[in-house]
């Protein structure tokens, strides 16, 4: 047995133990794991500091962009936000042992379809080491054990975080192994292959990562390939709104997956916008590339001519593609064309105009008069997120505590047996929909 099939054993059988553990103890860990972050900010950032300075030097080389390094980079700021993080978790709701949905099947014949951990989840990221903590959480709160796989750049960083989580959250009478941290990329390997243990793999990284990763693996993935997000500036927009959010969609933090990489502006009102947006981007350093209409307006030698490949490209950088569309309809098709059903945004004051993009746009999230950096998880109210779903199959968009349930059925009888309900005699189902929820028939139980 390998190193990695005994942790994945031991990741399940915590996993068992962690799906019963109570919410009051389950919070307890999670203000453990917010103080030992909050209290250990000069070690994480020392860690951090390595990570760093090697990411520079590889900078210096060319192996690394600079909006690679940022996402690696953490500052107090940054270890702030991250206890911030942990402690907005431990104030969700419980998502376990909710009540979905409750049927009478016949009289003393109850059915509760009731939400439950889906059980040991795998989390393979790359650079940003804040992923970690935000994972950690949720499958914590959300009753799942946890595979941790940081990529190398970050490996001092998340080592601190783990030791930090590990100990922490332990402390609270959290199972021991729930937690699981890997760090050789031959354990990426083998982890891809315990599909027998590990329920759920969550990769977040780049295109060709997370390709690696589904097509290597019998292990259900949840996950983007890309997020190339789309603003379009409406004929009918409020120009100095269309101004702010089309400037926040790219420059807030170019480094991330909901920001901005290709602007779409009507053409009726091309001529108006394009120069000012323009202005601000270029105060701001952003290499822009355009369509030939573009070209044609702002005549301006430092833009580039967008070819066919930056209407597909990820920029992930201070750099963006404008293309000029004659109507929304043609926006849309761009959109649904090019997109990578992640997150959309629309800026105008007609509100038919805005309900026809909202519900013509096929992805994930989909913005009115708002910045697609609102697209995360912790914005949303979820906490935190284990990452952005574009899939549309159990979870779409960010995924919070909920896309880390799944559900079981509860079936509540009194000696009822299959074949009453059959033969010359048999009685009817009722199949009568009720108000009776799971936590309260668990509570009686529990005090038996």
């Amino acid at each position: 047995m390998t190193g990695i099939e005994e942790k994945a054993n031991t990741a399940s059988q915590a996993s068992l133990e962690l799906a019963n553990v109570s919410l009051e103890k389950r919070n307890e860990a999670l203000q453990n794991m917010e103080d030992a972050v909050r209290n250990n900010e000069k070690e994480i950032l020392e860690a951090n500091k390595k990570d760093v300075e090697k990411a520079k030097k590889m900078l210096e080389k060319g192996e690394y962009t600079q909006a690679f390094v940022d996402r690696l980079k953490v500052d107090s700021k940054k270890v702030k936000k991250i206890a911030d993080m942990i402690k907005s978790v431990s104030e969700q709701e419980d998502p376990l042992n909710k009540t979905i949905k409750a049927r009478e099947l016949d009289e003393g014949l109850n059915l509760y379809k009731t939400s439950v951990p889906i059980g040991v989840i795998g989390s393979i990221f790359e650079s940003r080491p804040d992923v970690l903590p935000q994972i950690s959480s949720l499958c914590l709160k959300s009753g799942n054990s946890v595979f941790l796989k940081g990529g190398s750049e970050a490996k001092h960083s998340n080592r601190v975080l783990y030791e930090l989580i590990k100990e922490s959250s332990e402390q609270a009478g959290i199972p021991e192994g729930w937690v699981q941290l890997i760090e050789a990329r031959k354990e990426v390997r083998e982890l891809l292959e315990q599909d027998d243990k590990v329920d759920l793999l969550v990769p977040r990284g780049s295109e060709e990562f997370i390709s690696f990763i589904q097509e290597n693996s019998k292990i259900p993935v949840l996950g983007h390939a890309r997020g190339l997000c789309h603003t379009y500036v409406d004929k009918e927009t409020d120009l100095e709104k269309a101004i702010q959010i089309s400037f926040d969609g790219k420059v807030q933090y170019p480094a991330v997956c909901n920001a901005t990489e290709t602007l779409l502006v009507h053409s009726e009102i091309a001529s108006k916008f394009l120069p000012k947006i323009v202005e601000k981007y270029k105060e701001a350093n952003v290499k822009i590339k355009g369509c030939e209409k573009t070209l044609d307006i702002l005549k301006d030698d430092e833009i580039e001519k967008a070819e066919k490949a930056d209407w597909d490209s990820e920029y992930l950088d201070l750099e963006i593609s404008i293309k000029i569309v004659d109507s929304l309809d043609e926006a849309i098709d761009h959109i649904n064309t090019h997109g990578s059903k992640h997150t959309e945004s629309i800026t105008s004051e007609n509100k038919s105009r805005l309900l026809k993009f909202m519900e013509s746009v096929d992805s994930s999230s989909v913005m009115a008069n708002a910045s697609t950096r609102f697209s995360d998880g912790y914005r949303y109210g979820l906490g935190a997120e284990v990452g952005i779903s574009t899939g549309k199959i159990h979870a779409r968009g960010p995924v919070g505590m909920e896309g880390l349930t799944t559900y079981k059925y509860y079936l509540v009888g009194n000696g009822h047996k299959v074949d009453s309900y059959s033969g010359e005699n048999a009685r009817s189902f009722t199949h009568k929909e009720t108000q009776n929820l799971w936590s309260e028939k668990r509570e009686e139980w529990s005090q038996d």
